[in-house]
């Protein structure tokens, strides 16, 4: 699968998440897909569910590996794409 760039959506009232159409074909998921949701710290992994928890937790390590980069890394990757697009999308906080 090609990379994609960080997509932001939104949880409704109802807690739907829409995942945005270029990663859904990208993931060649179409409506009523079944997903796992897998918590790694403050963030979350979507994989199809066609992938069984136990292979996308195996395919994930050999990504890791693979790139050299330990789950803290990650992790603290995440917080800090996290912070970057809360600042592209709220700008800074003003200080009182």
């Amino acid at each position: 699968m090609e990379a994609a760039k960080t997509a932001t959506a939104e949880i409704k009232a109802r807690g739907q998440l829409t995942i945005p159409k270029k990663i859904r074909e990208m993931s060649h998921m179409e409506e009523g897909s079944l997903v796992s949701i897998v918590p790694v710290g403050d963030s979350l992994v979507i994989t199809p569910k066609r992938i069984e928890l136990d292979e996308a937790r195996r395919q994930l390590r050999k990504l890791l590996k693979a790139a050299g980069v330990t789950i803290g890394e990650l992790v603290e990757g995440l917080k800090e794409e996290r912070a970057e697009l809360f600042k592209e999308t709220y700008g800074t906080k003003k200080k009182m």
